[in-house]
């Protein structure tokens, strides 16, 4: 796989006939390996051991519903009463973050209407803030550890 602009973390693979598969330690079981779960997987890991993340307050591949259509966001973390606080949107490294992008996650925000918007290939992290009050976001120089998360959202 690709190296990224992610910690390494303890990552657990197996084969099975002609394909891969990679430990979703979230939905605690194999998954194929793509470029995009590579990037989910390393994801995950860094907003659980670096940022503190709860690993019970994350869930990866949410399927949403409007109407009869189906979307599914990457990963959803939800705040202690279960309601969504950040949609993260995954891209494998080769695919260039573009305002489609942005504009894909924005779908499923109109849905969630969460106070995190993140977007990441593996090499590069966006994160915003959303202002509903003044109906504007602003980008954030880092991805907030969660205790930031917690506090931003509890003075609100």
């Amino acid at each position: 796989m690709n190296r990224i602009n992610l910690p390494a973390y303890d990552i657990k693979l197996r084969k099975t006939g002609q394909r891969y598969e990679i430990f979703d330690f979230l939905r605690r079981k194999y998954v194929a390996l793509t470029p995009e779960e590579w990037v989910r997987q390393h994801f995950t890991h860094f907003l659980v051991e670096q940022k503190d993340y709860p690993r019970g307050l994350l869930a990866n591949e949410v399927e949403l519903r409007v109407g009869e259509k189906k979307l599914r966001c990457d990963s959803i973390l939800y705040n202690k009463e279960m309601q969504p606080v950040m949609i993260i949107e995954y891209k494998a490294p080769e695919i260039e973050i573009t305002q489609h992008v942005f504009d894909q996650i924005t779908v499923y925000n109109r849905l969630l209407h969460v106070d995190y918007l993140v977007v990441s290939n593996g090499l590069q992290h966006f994160c915003c803030r959303m202002d509903y009050e003044k109906g504007e976001y602003s980008f954030l120089q880092n991805i907030p550890h969660y205790t930031e998360l917690v506090k931003k959202t509890s003075d609100d």
